[in-house]
């Protein structure tokens, strides 16, 4: 019992979400693939980084999906083309979500300026109305809220848990997905990050 509480707060459950998410649960979780690494944050086994990393569909093009942006329009992936992407999807409710933000945030500060965009994509299905007093309420400032209330992002990555990182290179290229949370500021994320700005 003792060895599933870490695993537990790996991710959030997207099968469990609480009674005003009723869509965000996908109907099974995708078995292991052989592209699966796990992984534990150094010196964080106790926390809420815990993760695994899939690079099992390396090379698959970033979906073409509409999501909401913070200022009403609508963004898709495209729409950042020629960069690396890190598109993260979270929940206001997942607790290792809101966890992660904080180094999602810093990473986005420092990658910036070399060309690296940094997409939080809330899977919320109230969308700007759950986004919007969440980044009101936490200091982000390097970080935009945005929102796919109908989670056609994370049923299409088909992960089963949230926080689900995936990294795309400037060519819009698939490299990996984190499955969890992972302290992006440490020396596994630092790696996955400048391998994409050397794309």
């Amino acid at each position: 019992m003792i060895l599933l509480l870490p695993a537990a707060l790996a991710a959030c459950d997207r099968q469990s979400p609480p009674p005003e998410q009723d869509n965000a649960g996908i109907s099974e979780e995708v078995p292991a693939t052989s592209g699966e690494v796990k992984g534990v944050a150094a010196d964080k086994k106790d926390s809420a980084f815990n993760y695994k990393l899939d690079r099992s569909k390396a090379g698959a093009p970033a979906p073409d999906f509409a999501f909401l942006d913070p200022d009403g329009g609508e963004k898709t992936l495209q729409d950042f083309a020629g960069r690396p992407l890190l598109v993260n999807l979270w929940a206001t409710w997942c607790t290792p979500c809101v966890a992660e933000m904080p180094t999602l945030d810093r990473i986005a500060a420092a990658h910036g300026a070399r060309g690296l965009a940094v997409l939080t994509i809330s899977q919320d299905n109230t969308g700007m109305k759950a986004v919007k007093p969440f980044f009101e309420k936490h200091k982000l400032p390097h970080l935009k809220g945005y929102a796919d209330p109908e989670n056609h992002f994370g049923f299409h990555y088909a992960t089963g848990l949230l926080p689900t990182t995936v990294i795309y290179d400037a060519h819009g290229k698939e490299m990996v997905r984190v499955i969890g949370a992972m302290d992006w500021e440490g020396p596994e994320a630092k790696a996955l990050i400048d391998a994409a700005l050397a794309t």
